[in-house]
């Protein structure tokens, strides 16, 4: 019988530019393996103080839609008190309080339950920190 609780880190090469990347076959991938058909929870975890993770659509503007937000919510300019790295770096600090750096989801029968345009997104406006590392964990 599988273990109950499965972790795996995934290291992701986000690059110098604001991003909004798709995990989801990521997670979908290690379901296959540490699910094996069973119920249970997915829970991402990314350990940065500077990223979140989202469910969103993807594909169709709304990932850009929410850079774009941040952008008018969290300006990456000269105000933030944290004030280390590139000028506005204060801001991706703030970001983990909007876009949470975790989720956790359903999984029924080994398969991730999202919704028809739903995916899971790493949301990373940190440009000096070009490596990430998500911690996906299934209990079941």
């Amino acid at each position: 019988m599988p273990d109950a609780f499965t972790t795996r880190v995934l290291n992701l090469a986000t690059g110098s530019a604001e991003r909004v990347a798709d995990i989801t076959g990521d997670c979908e991938s290690f379901l296959r393996e540490a699910a094996a058909g069973r119920d249970g929870l997915l829970n991402v975890f990314v350990p940065h103080a500077t990223a979140g993770i989202a469910i969103i659509e993807t594909g169709a503007g709304s990932d850009d839609d929410l850079l774009a937000a941040l952008h008018s919510l969290l300006p990456a300019d000269d105000r933030w008190q944290h004030r280390h790295g590139s000028p506005g770096h204060g801001r991706d600090h703030v970001l983990p309080a909007f876009v949470p750096p975790h989720a956790t989801l359903p999984v029924v029968g080994g398969r991730l339950q999202l919704g028809t345009w739903q995916s899971v997104c790493l949301v990373d406006t940190n440009k000096d920190n070009v490596n990430r590392q998500v911690r996906l964990s299934f209990l079941g």
